[in-house]
């Protein structure tokens, strides 16, 4: 055993602690000579010695160390620097602890030369060191939260203009206020052997500035001792961009929702990616229903299916197109738009194809509706001028007639002739002027009296011919109803006034029948007369301006018009059936406003 102590490359020691204070070693093998520079049988008289070669700066931990371990009852191990022969050795000395019966404290333990070990380490730790100081990432090591190395790009992070050393300095000092408490729970966690996944977090610079970063921590031997290594970059930069695109697309996101047009966005292939409200609406299919199938399957009518295709290879193209043609709604119905369609480009290549589609339905209506009206305008100005022109010739030939010489003429006839003409023409003015009012004036909702309107209207056509023969059979029945009642009294003033002037001349005593139903939703007129009737080629055309069915009456013509005018106007809907030598008899359906006034109306109290 002796022979094996001798030759183990360290020094083996029994090292007492005695009750009194002394210190000494009561063993310590003959290698001692050799790593330490000390002969052995010096140190068991000397205790002291072995303190003598200690390094001085390392001195004091080592006392400290030892006492601790004492005091503790625990194993002892500790590193440093001795002073053999001239040089500087690290060494390692390591005992156990027992404590006898008789209060003496028995330490057997081992001296070993780590000095190699030491340098080896010290190379390695050089190396990473050049390394880290060339990488484009902050990294800092820190022992219980106080950084004990930074590299260069640590302190380019870190630093900002007022960059100084970091070593020595709290963690805590650059982490944002918000982010602290988890940072502190993260270094415990570390600290326990428990690595630190990725996260992102903030860090205050030395010049003030807030910095985000992102960052991983994991347990570290920094120069013996047990730290942990942050390895971060800052992301500020990138997060700046992510908001800004971020941003980018939420505008652009709200833009394509929210643009009052249907706009459809297509891949390269001409498969649907993403639709907008607005084509919802004009079109009726949802986004569900057409992700990744074509287009031209849903909206673009059999007969235009070419021009689909068509459309479709010139944007691919790279051409922008805009033509105005039709789509078809979901339920069938034929949409007017003006389509523009867009290649979306990425290097030159097409990546996406956008469709925007305008309604001009309304518009089509519109032209349409102009090209009646100016019809008419040509029809209603000649008409005007014909039936002005007319009676007024006839009255200026009367005036010249009545100065000619030698006419004998009885003056008065002449006077009632004019009369009659002044009368259509005021008539016809009149017939002009309500058409005007018709088409000009705002629909007006208030309580309408059928039973009033009717009694003035056929007291105001007293002065028709033939007016006091007519047998009236008048019914209203129902609750109130709310219209227009300028509009309705025209309806009923100019089908009383036909029904007067197209009565039959014959034994057969004239009829005008009105039967009024009201509920809350519609008023159902029945207008029905005995007349002359209507011949089945003139029945479609009754609604003209102008258009006269017979010569009966020298009306204006217009008459007819202005009720199926004011009937739109108005909401509603006219038919008509008649039949030559029997009458005519019209159904109106009016819409009741009743609801639309129910809030309007003022209250009715009741006096206790």
């Amino acid at each position: 055993m002796q022979d094996l102590i001798k030759h183990l490359p360290a020094v083996i020691y029994e090292y007492t602690i005695h009750p009194d204070g002394t210190r000494r070693f009561d063993f310590i093998s003959e290698a001692c000579d050799t790593f330490l520079g000390i002969p052995a049988s010096a140190v068991m008289n000397d205790v002291t010695l072995m303190d003598s070669i200690v390094h001085p700066e390392d001195l004091d931990n080592l006392r400290a160390s030892s006492l601790a371990c004492e005091q503790a009852g625990r194993e002892w191990n500790w590193q440093g620097r001795m002073h053999v022969r001239g040089l500087v050795k690290w060494v390692e000395i390591r005992s156990n602890y027992e404590l006898r019966n008789d209060g003496v404290i028995v330490r057997r333990g081992i001296i070993q030369d780590i000095t190699e070990r030491k340098e080896t380490a010290r190379e390695s730790e050089a190396r990473y060191q050049s390394l880290v100081e060339r990488l484009p990432i902050g990294v800092v090591i820190h022992k219980q939260g106080r950084l004990v190395f930074a590299n260069a790009f640590a302190h380019s992070i870190l630093g900002g203009e007022k960059s100084e050393n970091l070593v020595g300095t709290d963690l805590l000092t650059f982490v944002h206020p918000d982010y602290q408490q988890r940072v502190i729970r993260r270094m415990k966690e570390v600290a326990e052997g428990m690595p630190g996944a990725m996260i992102e977090q903030k860090y205050i610079r030395q010049d003030g500035q807030t910095i985000d970063v992102e960052t991983m921590a994991y347990p570290f031997n920094f120069r013996g001792e047990q730290c942990v290594q942050v390895i971060f970059r800052d992301i500020t930069e990138r997060k700046q961009t992510e908001a800004r695109i971020k941003k980018n697309e939420t505008l652009l996101a709200q833009l394509f929702q929210n643009v009052p047009m249907a706009v459809v966005l297509l891949t390269d292939s001409g498969k649907v990616e993403q639709v907008n409200r607005g084509f919802e609406e004009m079109f009726g299919y949802s986004l569900s229903e057409l992700r990744g199938r074509s287009i031209n399957d849903f909206i673009v009518p059999e007969e235009l299916t070419h021009e689909g295709v068509d459309l479709n290879n010139l944007i691919t193209s790279h051409r922008i197109v805009s033509i105005e043609t039709v789509r078809r709604h979901r339920h069938g119905r034929i949409v007017n738009v003006i389509l523009y369609g867009m290649p979306v480009l990425l290097d030159n290549e097409t990546i996406g194809i956008y469709g925007v589609y305008v309604d001009i339905t309304e518009r089509k209506r519109v032209e349409e509706e102009l090209k009646i009206r100016n019809g008419e305008l040509d029809n209603f100005v000649y008409k005007v001028s014909h039936d002005l022109r007319a009676p007024l010739s006839s009255i200026l030939g009367l005036v010249n007639l009545a100065k000619l010489p030698g006419n004998t003429d009885n003056p008065m006839d002449y006077i009632d002739i004019i009369g009659t003409k002044v009368e259509h023409l005021d008539h016809f003015i009149g017939d002009v002027l309500s058409h005007s009012k018709n088409l000009k004036m705002e629909v007006s909702v208030m309580k309408v009296d059928f039973s009033k309107i009717i009694n003035e209207t056929f007291a105001d056509l007293n002065y028709l011919e033939g007016a006091k023969e007519i047998r009236q059979i008048i019914k209203v029945d129902g609750i109130d109803f709310y219209s227009d009642p300028w509009r309705i009294a025209e309806i009923l003033r100019n089908l009383i006034s036909n029904a007067i002037k197209y009565r039959q001349l014959d034994e057969v005593t004239p009829e005008i029948g009105i039967k009024i139903n009201i509920d809350h939703l519609r008023a159902e007129i029945i207008f029905a007369d005995n007349g002359i009737g209507i011949s089945e080629e003139n029945l479609e055309r009754i609604f003209e301006m102008f258009y006269r069915a017979t010569e009966q009456s020298d009306g204006s013509g217009i008459g007819l018009y202005i009720v199926k005018n004011a009937i739109d106007k108005l909401g509603g809907q006219i038919t008509v059936a008649s039949r030559v030598g029997q009458g005519t008899r019209f159904a109106i359906l009016l819409p009741n406003r009743i609801n639309s006034m129910i809030g309007k109306m003022p209250s009715v109290g009741v006096e206790q």
